[in-house]
């Protein structure tokens, strides 16, 4: 039996683990949809947690950000871990690493890069302050270590279990379902205002607008938060040239979410074709 996961297995920036319950009580109203798109996948939790509600819908999920590539080595990532975790093992928990172990974790870190993948994403929870991402050694050589390293293994059995994992422009993977009546689009791009530097490509105001697009008609479930004013934009919009709201009629739903130095709110809306 796969096991329910209530958060990504990996540490990934913008998962939804916060809106589990919110998110699987919304998904009761859409027992009308038996395709699921997940058009920016990312840590895959949307398209688990669908999955593990409604093991008889078909959900794809659109790994662009190469997130199923961390799962698979994971054994790897391990492997590191253990090995740092012995070097700094005489430095104090939650404080700098200092020489010569910072030169020893470096060293042990570019070895495993000259023989295949290291995942540096999952290697600075464990080597950089909460959510201050690296993604490659450069820069990890340049920023400040702490022995933050996690003491236990990760394990992600069974989390891709069930899912279509595709790695597709989310437009393209759009224009192939946009017409079917039975699908619900998970749309959760990268929050405007909002730092993406873990998401691959990037994004501009433009890109977040191209994407309202594809909620008209369409059932839907849109993340954003209150930093972007999406959701204010359309609103203004709306009533002030009467251009068409791609949220009329949709529920909306908050949640405030802090940790650390984050304090915003974070926004789901959830709305079904025709719905007003």
């Amino acid at each position: 039996m796969t096991k329910n996961y209530n958060k990504a297995p990996l540490p990934f920036q913008g998962q939804k683990r916060n809106w589990n319950g919110e998110f699987k009580t919304a998904l009761k109203k859409f027992d009308n949809c038996n395709v699921f798109v997940d058009l920016f996948g990312g840590s895959g939790l949307l398209s688990r947690m669908v999955k593990d509600e409604r093991p008889d819908a078909v959900v794809f999920y659109n790994d662009f950000d190469g997130y199923h590539k961390r799962i698979a080595n994971i054994p790897r990532t391990n492997a590191l871990l253990a090995d740092l975790r012995v070097i700094v093992k005489e430095c104090p928990d939650m404080k700098l690493i200092r020489e010569p172990q910072r030169t020893a974790v470096l060293e042990r870190i570019k070895a495993d890069e000259a023989t295949g993948f290291v995942d540096y994403i999952t290697l600075s929870s464990s080597l950089t302050f909460s959510m201050d991402y690296v993604t490659s050694f450069a820069d990890m050589s340049k920023t400040s270590l702490y022995n933050t390293v996690r003491k236990t293994d990760y394990t992600a059995d069974g989390y891709l279990d069930g899912l279509e994992v595709v790695k597709q422009d989310y437009r393209e993977l759009f224009e192939r379902w946009k017409q079917i009546p039975n699908v619900c689009f998970l749309v959760d791009p990268p929050y405007l205002s909002t730092d993406s530097t873990t998401y691959t490509g990037y994004w501009k105001l433009k890109d977040y607008l191209e994407v309202l697009h594809m909620l008209k008609d369409t059932n839907y479930f849109y993340f954003t938060s209150e930093k972007s004013s999406v959701v204010e934009l359309c609103d203004w919009m709306e009533r002030n040239y009467s251009i068409s709201n791609p949220f009329h009629g949709a529920v909306k739903k908050e949640i405030r979410t802090t940790s650390f130095n984050i304090n915003y709110m974070d926004i789901m809306l959830y709305k079904r074709r025709n719905d007003e």
